[in-house]
């Protein structure tokens, strides 16, 4: 896989890494999202705009050094990357890694941080690769970014992350899934970031229904944190109706 290949999502859309034969059982599960979270990733950010951006060409080498089975997927609508949401367009990442795959959006958005309507090719190109960085740090590489710290929290570096079993009650049965704090506050972040940029009714309720899933497991695990977004939503409803 050639770095054209990995910065352009028309042919790379899943990706592998492959190493010489023997070298993946030596290397396999070598490091875990704990050891992830420690690792301060400062010297490969930049800032623009007032927003701090992290090398997606170091990331990634450093996904491979943690778990060199690591994958990454460009969720396809329709045959694009692009999901349509109120006149503008999300991308979504899966990044798979120690066998859990985790999924990340973002918005397409120009040099201003602002929607773009007619995204271009190098529009779609640049945020799914800052798609594929926001999806690893799911898995702890540099999530204290999004939290707004400037170095990674001391208690990462001796304490295992937060988790908790919670319930989903689907039509069928009651299913429990393991989630951590860090993961659900970033989730619930990304939401009410959005209705920020959201620019119409629509758009509200396309994005919650696309979050559904994720939503309850939400609600099942911090009911605060869900009345949160709920509320906000709600709040943006109501004006864009006012409107």
């Amino acid at each position: 896989m050639s770095k054209r290949d990995l910065e352009n999502p028309s042919v790379a859309l899943e990706t592998t890494a492959e190493l010489p034969s023997g070298a993946n059982s030596i290397r396999e599960r070598s490091m875990s999202p704990l050891d992830l979270l420690k690792i301060n990733v400062n010297d490969h950010t930049e800032k623009k705009n007032g927003l701090t951006y992290l090398s997606w060409a170091w990331a990634w080498a450093e996904a491979l050094k943690a778990d060199p089975k690591a994958t990454f997927k460009v969720e396809m609508f329709d045959g694009t990357p692009l999901m349509p949401v109120g006149g503008s367009f999300m991308v979504w990442i899966t990044v798979t890694m120690f066998d859990k795959p985790m999924t990340c959006m973002l918005p397409v958005l120009d040099y201003r941080n602002k929607p773009i309507s007619t995204p271009n090719s190098f529009d779609v190109n640049t945020s799914i690769m800052r798609c594929l960085v926001k999806a690893i740090a799911m898995h702890g590489l540099g999530l204290y970014i999004y939290a707004g710290e400037d170095t990674p929290p001391d208690e990462v570096r001796t304490e295992e992350p937060e988790k908790k079993i919670v319930k989903i009650e689907t039509p069928t049965a009651i299913a429990e899934v393991e989630v951590d704090t860090a993961n659900m506050q970033l989730f619930a972040d990304s939401m009410i970031q959005f209705v920020g940029i959201c620019e119409n009714e629509d758009a509200l309720k396309s994005y919650w229904k696309a979050n559904h899933p994720q939503l309850e497991t939400l609600k099942a695990f911090d009911k605060t944190l869900y009345t949160t977004v709920l509320a906000r939503f709600t709040e943006a409803k109501a004006n864009f109706i006012k409107d």
